[in-house]
Order: C-alpha cells, then sequence, then structure tokens
C-alpha cells in the first residue's frame, strides 16, 4: 500500500514539475526558418505565448483585444507576446494575410504540425501561457471578454 500511495506522489510531483517546464520544440518563422521554443524565453524576459488559429473566433478575439492595450503592455512592463499559429497545411495560406489585416505587432511564428500544442497537452485553442526563464508559470485555456485584463494583471505581479 506504500509503495502504490509513494508511487502516485511520486507521478503527480513528476507531472507538475514536467508542466511548468516550457517545451522544446522546433517551430517556422513566417519566413519558414526553423527556431526553437527554449530560444523564445531564455532572456529572463516575461513572454506571452498564445497557440491560435485562423479559424478560431476566440482566438482572434483574444488577440484583437490584447492587441488593443499592447503597446501599453510593452511599456509598462516589457512583456513580448508571441503568437503562435496551429493552422495545418490546409489552412497555413490564411496566416499572411489574416495578419497583415489585423495589423497584430505580434511576433507570429507556426507550429504547423502540432509538435508544440501536443508537447503542451493543449486540446484545444486558444491556449495562452506566460512564460519566464523557460518556466510556464500562467495558464488558461479558452477566451472570454475580460481575460485579457487578467492577462495582464499576472504580468504585472511577475515583472514586480
Amino acid at each position: 500500500m506504500r509503495k502504490i500511495i509513494f508511487m502516485t506522489f511520486f507521478m503527480a510531483i513528476t507531472a507538475m514539475t514536467a508542466q511548468s517546464e516550457f517545451p522544446s520544440v522546433d517551430i517556422k518563422t513566417l519566413d519558414g526558418k526553423s527556431i526553437n521554443t527554449k530560444e523564445l524565453s531564455s532572456d529572463g524576459d516575461i513572454k506571452i505565448i498564445s497557440l491560435w488559429a485562423t479559424w478560431c473566433v476566440p482566438c482572434l478575439k483574444e488577440l484583437d483585444a490584447i492587441s488593443e492595450v499592447y503597446p501599453d503592455w510593452q511599456d509598462e512592463t516589457g512583456v513580448e507576446l508571441i503568437a503562435i499559429s496551429v493552422d495545418d497545411s490546409r489552412t497555413i495560406s490564411r496566416v499572411r494575410p489574416m495578419i497583415n489585416g489585423k495589423d497584430w505587432e505580434y511576433k507570429i511564428l507556426l507550429d504547423t504540425n502540432n509538435d508544440l500544442k501536443r508537447a503542451l497537452g493543449a486540446s484545444t485553442v486558444p491556449l495562452t501561457l506566460i512564460v519566464k526563464d523557460n518556466k510556464i508559470v500562467h495558464r488558461h485555456s479558452g477566451y472570454s471578454p475580460g481575460a485579457e485584463l487578467e492577462l495582464y494583471e499576472k504580468v504585472l505581479e511577475l515583472s514586480n
């Protein structure tokens, strides 16, 4: 019985530790260059990582809502938002026209094979993470109006 309890406890601790580490996965820039996700958050700065797709209405609403206040967020905290599209080979051609039309000032990357999405255990998008020093310090799935304010509060907490 003790062995079962110990094994359950050990697996739970391992799962919690693994969850807090930002995965190392190769994804692409809009220009087709490969970049490893570990390079995104190794500088000590706070990063917001948003997994999104062109066909995901809540994703677009969230990124639009953040876009309105993003310059202020950057001025106040220095946070950078990196929007990683999980569009697959059938819909990837929609990404560039969409972001040009939206005039988002985010860094846009592509996870067309969904390697990062799988590594994060994300079943749905949008998935919004706050990452610092390659550690996931906040995770939120879905979007409802006002969720960007909660996100900003977390960023403020971490930047102080």
